[in-house]
């Protein structure tokens, strides 16, 4: 038995890959946040779904594994990477007692990547990603991994930078970056990657630590050598 984990990419279809299409196309049933699985119902209308909501991915998982169990080909969808705050980890967590189970990963385009090529080539050094969200992870924690590297001067991509309960969350953490980089640092964000509505600015950290975001957007924080070049944000490799 086979039950994959797929990673739709930002949700156009021109954006995933194949190896996702394929999978897709043969299972029976697919399994999602009802969010994803209306981002690509239309493409397949004759499959079995199972939706739930935000908060309920342990639910989810154990649907999905039930209908596994009964010889279904099913498969498990994520927006971007399955395995970049998808739901590869739980489901290989759930489905241990079920070694006759396998779990196959396809992996998908991230936000970091999808991103980045909307605001030029900000991540060709070394980067951290790191999500805002403290539902699963103290607020304490993301704070260290923000001081640490900033700290160290990486390019940072921030996923989940704010909700309607966590509406200032971008703001402290923008604080957090100028404790070690001037304000003059070079930023951009992206919203609606790959979808209907995308949109994208370039700022310095003066003006975005005064900017609203929602959770359709992800944060990209330069690092002391990005900069600028007619309108793209860049971080430069060292070639020149």
């Amino acid at each position: 038995m086979v039950l994959y984990v797929i990673g739709i990419g930002p949700g156009n279809k021109g954006e995933m890959t194949e190896q996702a299409w394929s999978a897709l196309s043969d299972c029976q049933v697919i399994a999602g946040y009802e969010l994803y699985v209306e981002l690509i119902r239309e493409w397949f209308p004759e499959k079995e779904y199972i939706r739930t909501s935000m908060k309920k991915e342990i639910q989810r998982c154990e649907a999905a594994i039930q209908q596994a169990r009964e010889g279904k080909k099913v498969a498990m969808i994520s927006s971007g990477d399955a395995g970049i705050y998808g739901m590869a980890g739980i489901l290989h967590e759930l489905a241990a007692p079920y070694p006759d189970i396998e779990i196959k990963v396809i992996p998908g385009i991230t936000a970091a990547c999808s991103g980045a090529a909307v605001l030029g080539a900000p991540l060709t050094h070394d980067f951290a990603v790191i999500s805002l969200s403290d539902l699963l992870t103290p607020w304490e924690v993301i704070e260290k991994r923000i001081h640490g590297a900033a700290m160290a001067d990486f390019v940072i991509c921030f996923y989940n930078p704010s909700s309607i309960k966590r509406s200032g969350y971008l703001k402290k953490a923008c604080e957090i970056i100028m404790k070690h980089q001037p304000e003059t640092l070079m930023t951009g964000t992206v919203r609606n990657i790959g979808r209907e509505g995308e949109s994208s600015e370039i700022m310095p950290l003066s003006r975005l630590v005064e900017t609203q975001v929602d959770m359709f957007t992800t944060v990209f924080i330069g690092n002391s050598r990005t900069k600028a070049i007619n309108g793209k944000l860049v971080t430069p490799r060292g070639y020149l």
